[in-house]
């Protein structure tokens, strides 16, 4: 476990009575991942890479500390012709920060920011790029919370004027680690952390709760959860969501990963039937839980599944048929850098049928473990600087890239599913990388020290 640190203490600007204002909560990793941040800066600057950084086969471009304390982000296009605008979104402790990036991409001006000083914990925020909003996640740990009675819910934020970001509402939710857009974002599915003292004393974490976002401005949350039983039949953590080309929503927590239909009539291997998916009522598709050889502590981050325009496995090989592959990160921290959590890729093979609702101790379902990578032992890598575990990851074609804590970001080949190999690597000395993005060919890092730091991979 990372050393917990403090945050100064400071007012919260915000129109919404169900907000005040907070010191930030001081935690890190998943039920407690923090590294704070400040910096509230009017204005974007940019500084270059301190000479105390290790880099191979990256360049760095350029790093905006305004925006420390930044855990994820988002981009969005407006206009177009020569009116077209590229705005990246970051959001993080200190609520929502707007920057343009049309002039020159590595140094990104600000525009907007919706101040709320104590947020926690927006990671992963997603947009509705049609209608121009921005969905956050309000942790229960915010503004000085807690997991047994802290408040969790969702804002909704007007961006479509990216300088003035609004806030359209504000709806209270049982969960609120992490939350993402489902069907075109007319739902958010939304889960995490730790379970509240109020809520069954069975479960090791909160499941996941649909929130109906239709009308923006009067969200409705339904009352019964969803994902239960992940782990081994035992409702858990679902710690966030990612949805596939093919429109699959992929759940990772606490025993695995499981993916849903969301829409259409699906065939249900649960209930032996046909049925109509919906974002309320999903239709099991596929997953389990990865083999605890590959990942010991069970609790998966978040997935990744190549499918469609993002199919990155090499199509049918010994792995079968395409989109066979979950790409799934273990989020672990413990003593050095041998333990901490992995990359692991694993087949879905053979968990088509139900296998994953269906498993229990005594006869548990695994996923095949493919292939594994781990930032221990690697080129630049200091298990003395800090944690090593796996975070946030971005695809594209056969380079993943992705975040390690204090060991910064990486570059993996995996054309070869069973050989993940780093390429390329970028490490600060004060480095916190919590999710990088890959963006008209250069990856923005929302680093929770740094702000974000912009890469250019040269290999």
């Amino acid at each position: 476990m990372v050393p917990r640190r403090g945050i100064a203490r400071s007012g919260l600007v915000l129109t919404l009575a169900a907000a005040t204002a907070f010191s930030a909560p001081a935690a890190f990793a998943c039920d407690s991942e923090h590294v704070p941040g400040g910096g509230h800066a009017a204005t974007a600057e940019t500084r270059t890479t301190p000479a105390t950084s290790e880099s191979k086969n990256v360049r760095h471009l350029g790093n905006v500390p305004d925006a420390q304390g930044a855990i994820s982000m988002q981009f969005l296009q407006y206009g177009r012709g020569h009116r077209k605008r590229d705005v990246m979104l970051v959001s993080g402790e200190f609520g929502l920060k707007s920057y343009d990036l049309t002039g020159d991409p590595t140094r990104p001006k600000a525009l907007g920011e919706l101040s709320m000083p104590g947020m926690w914990e927006t990671e992963d925020t997603v947009v509705d790029a049609k209608r121009k909003l921005v969905f956050l996640a309000r942790d229960p740990r915010a503004f000085d919370g807690n997991t047994d009675n802290g408040e969790s819910g969702i804002y909704v934020v007007d961006a479509s004027d990216p300088a003035n970001l609004t806030t359209l509402s504000y709806v209270r939710v049982p969960a609120g680690h992490t939350t993402t857009c489902v069907n075109d974002c007319r739902y958010l599915w939304t889960g995490g952390p730790a379970k509240a003292e109020s809520m069954p004393q069975d479960w090791g974490g909160r499941p996941i709760w649909v929130t109906d976002v239709r009308d923006p401005r009067h969200p409705k949350v339904f009352p019964e959860p969803i994902d239960l039983g992940r782990n081994d039949g035992k409702t858990d953590y679902v710690h966030d969501v990612q949805v596939d080309a093919h429109g699959v929503a992929w759940t990772s927590g606490r025993g695995g990963v499981r993916g849903y239909w969301t829409h259409g009539l699906r065939w249900d291997p649960v209930r032996h039937r046909l049925r109509w998916a919906s974002a309320v009522d999903p239709v099991p598709y596929a997953g389990g839980g990865i083999d605890e050889l590959a990942a010991e502590s069970t609790f998966m981050h978040n997935s990744f599944r190549p499918v469609g325009r993002r199919l990155a496995d090499g199509g049918k090989s010994r792995h079968g048929r395409r989109g066979n592959l979950i790409y799934v990160t273990e989020e672990a921290f413990e003593p050095g850098c041998a333990g901490d959590g992995v990359l692991v890729i694993a087949s879905l093979r053979g968990s088509r049928g139900g296998q994953g609702w269906r498993s229990t101790p005594e006869r548990p379902f695994r996923l095949d473990t493919v292939g594994t990578w781990s930032v221990a032992g690697q080129e630049g890598s200091d298990p003395d600087s800090g944690s090593c575990s796996a975070h946030y990851f971005d695809v594209r074609g056969d380079v993943l890239v992705q975040s390690f804590y204090a060991q910064g970001t990486r570059f993996l080949d995996v054309s070869d599913p069973t050989n993940p190999t780093q390429i390329a690597y970028h490490r600060e000395a004060d480095a916190a990388s919590w999710q990088p993005y890959w963006h008209r060919g250069l990856v923005y890092v929302a680093d929770n020290n740094r702000g974000v730091d912009i890469l250019k991979l040269t290999r």
